[in-house]
């Protein structure tokens, strides 16, 4: 059977990878799709380091355009990242009746409902198992692994940027601003990190998950989305102290009244798996009503990996090419007429459980006047844990650090009483809140 044709825009590290891995591994990816897979047009603005890429026999051009008009091209990957032209791109290859790949979760999270419905209407597939958590197959356990099951909950560490500089905050005590130039040092950090440290990156990448784990539209703009650069040394090893292990994660949760859809830090248990996932390395727990909990774990990024997703999609789309539109996997596993309309929780109405830092002068009838004020508004303590005098400030020090663990309490009452806390004169610096998760 003559190989199915792909065309590839951007040729940079995911790209070079697509193509080494498509290279090394064909006859075994042959031997699995049932046919060949060849990618024979490249389309780059650099068109050096897109010859250089491709090698013999692959055609070469600058513009996307002309990849999307061929005729003979039955696959289109996107690999150019973005929300503006890419979104154009990936339309005009829908229309033009070509399946897409994209790695772009960005575009995904946004322009998503749009792009699958505009595919959908033309009965070609969009497959974007390298948009979430590189080389792990998240997206195919959630559309086709565990389709069987009511997803309860999930909860990830799907940057790789944040985990490895939080790892390196706790295991050498070093502040935020210092792990940060270490890692665009290292190459694991952006020369501009935005989307990374500040949550959207993971922000993204939950979204998607959280529709295809509900069958609920992408919402992005619903999301709630806090980094990591707010986060002090000393809380990551109060934590510690505390059994527990802060981690920037994206979590989504179907509750009774509603789907909750937030990224922060968090504390994590230690014993947890979760909170042993060090360094630039991604995991993501599902868990489900008849399964249970399942744990997937991996690299989320590198070129390599993420190539390994690319040409599973391409694998998939492979197989299905000639298939009934209607009997293929819907792309976020629930048919399109099937959507649920489940809102997407307001942060207030959240409940969970909180981590409390309070800078207070060290004097009598502090904690008294902070335990009633929670306990007024119906939060429950867990655990206090309060510094001597000279461990925060030095020998003769008058302020003091008083840690607090609750019980779950709802998000906005939550807000009104550190509000109230705040006022008091007797505490002296902003409080630090940062959610707990137990994931049991």
């Amino acid at each position: 059977m003559k190989p199915i044709q792909v065309g590839l825009l951007g040729a940079g590290t995911v790209g070079s990878g697509t193509f080494k891995v498509l290279l090394r591994n064909q006859e075994e990816i042959k031997r699995r799709a049932g046919r060949g897979i060849e990618i024979t047009m490249v389309a780059d603005l650099d068109a050096a380091r897109a010859r250089e890429v491709a090698g013999e026999g692959v055609k070469v051009v600058a513009d996307a355009r002309e990849v999307i008009a061929n005729p003979d091209i039955d696959i289109v990957i996107e690999l150019i990242g973005g929300y503006g032209i890419a979104r154009q791109l990936v339309l005009e290859a829908i229309a033009a009746g070509k399946h897409v790949v994209t790695a772009n979760k960005a575009l995904l999270a946004v322009h998503g409902t749009e792009i699958f419905a505009a595919a959908h209407a033309k009965g070609v597939m969009v497959a974007f198992e390298a948009a979430v958590a590189g080389g792990i197959p998240i997206i195919k356990a959630l559309r086709e692994g565990l389709t069987a099951n009511s997803i309860q909950w999930l909860a990830g560490i799907i940057n790789g940027t944040t985990n490895f500089i939080l790892s390196e905050m706790r295991d050498k005590g070093l502040d935020f601003a210092t792990v940060l130039k270490e890692a665009q040092r290292l190459g694991y950090a952006e020369a501009d990190p935005t989307f990374d440290i500040e949550g959207i990156d993971a922000g993204h990448k939950v979204t998607l998950m959280s529709a295809i784990a509900f069958g609920i539209p992408v919402q992005f703009d619903k999301a709630h989305i806090e980094g990591i650069t707010k986060l002090a040394a000393q809380d990551i090893k109060y934590a510690e102290q505390l059994g527990y292990r802060i981690k920037l994660l994206g979590i989504t949760k179907r509750t009774a009244q509603g789907i909750e859809l937030r990224v922060h830090p968090s504390l994590v248990p230690s014993k947890r798996l979760l909170a042993n996932v060090e360094g630039a390395m991604n995991a993501v727990v599902v868990h489900g009503d008849a399964v249970g909990t399942t744990l997937y774990y991996g690299k989320g990024a590198g070129s390599e990996p993420t190539a390994s997703a690319v040409i599973a999609d391409l694998v998939d789309i492979t197989r299905l090419h000639t298939a009934d539109a209607a009997h293929r996997v819907p792309h976020l596993a629930f048919h399109p007429d099937a959507m649920s309309d489940l809102k997407v929780l307001p942060m207030a109405e959240v409940v969970t459980s909180y981590y409390l830092r309070l800078r207070v002068a060290d004097q009598a009838g502090v904690l008294a006047k902070v335990t009633g004020l929670l306990a007024t508004a119906g939060i429950s303590i867990d655990a206090v844990l309060q510094r001597e005098a000279d461990e925060v400030g030095g020998e003769g020090s008058t302020q003091t650090d008083l840690i607090i663990l609750t019980h779950d309490a709802r998000e906005g009452t939550v807000n009104d009483v550190l509000a109230e806390l705040q006022a008091l004169p007797t505490v002296l610096q902003p409080i630090v809140r940062i959610r707990k998760e137990e994931l049991s």
